[in-house]
């Protein structure tokens, strides 16, 4: 039985306006729904494919802040987020999530401003604006990630040095095996390679799953590893 909070992320493209530019994007306009069939799932893909803008349509349609944050969050620094949460339907599981968490890069300061503001002697601030970047992104997870949630991260690799990364992915782990989803768009090839997620690659064409060692970000990784010199003589031939 499938015990996911999200099963399906269905895509109905006859309600996006017609002169939207999410009708330029490839993989959203080819694709009319995503099974979700494991606790993590992964969007990968190149700059530009329509990864971000897809879990940020999902965070939005599932309740969350489009600048991220826990469900109680609730501001807007600039309304940036596109039309698409409109012309999505979330197909639900039978459970519902106990806590959630919306984690995305490039709006994060703008979320640990707000975590200030909502703390109280009940909830105190856990001091994200003290501490590095990477520090704070891990205290985040250290902090929200817990059993029967529901998590959306958008490049949480951004701020991460590989080390962190797999303190993460060990995380993540442990969750989804207590009941927790992740739906996570990412480049990076570590934690992408935790065991049993499925993984959607967005391209020209519709979102297809695909194998953790059909991925770019592994390919070209472990090109450069294997082939370094090769590689940058390449690249040098290019300039």
């Amino acid at each position: 039985m499938n015990e996911l909070f999200i099963r399906k992320v269905k895509i109905e493209s006859d309600r996006i306006p017609k002169h939207s530019y999410l009708n330029g994007i490839g993989s959203l306009a080819r694709t009319r729904e995503i099974l979700l069939e494991q606790p993590v799932s992964f969007l990968c893909g190149e700059n530009g494919s329509g990864k971000s803008t897809l879990l940020e349509a999902i965070a939005v349609a599932a309740g969350f802040n489009p600048e991220g944050g826990s469900k109680n969050y609730s501001f807007s620094t600039f309304d940036s987020h596109s039309q698409l949460s409109q012309a999505l339907t979330l197909v639900r599981g039978y459970r519902r999530e106990k806590y959630g968490y919306f984690l995305r890069a490039e709006s994060f300061y703008n979320v640990a401003t707000k975590e200030l503001d909502y703390a109280d002697a009940g909830h105190p601030s856990i001091g994200l604006h003290e501490q590095s970047h990477g520090e704070s992104f891990l205290a985040v997870m250290q902090e929200y990630l817990r059993e029967g949630g529901l998590y959306l991260f958008d490049e949480p690799e951004a701020a991460l040095s590989p080390q962190r990364q797999l303190t993460v992915l060990a995380q993540i782990l442990e969750c989804a095996e207590h009941g927790s989803q992740f739906i996570i768009a990412t480049h990076s090839p570590i934690l992408l390679g935790l065991p049993g997620a499925q993984i959607f690659r967005f391209g020209d064409g519709a979102v297809r799953p695909c194998r953790y060692e059909d991925t770019e970000s592994y390919q070209i990784t472990e090109m450069f590893i294997n082939h370094r010199q090769m590689m940058l003589d390449a690249l040098r031939q290019t300039e």
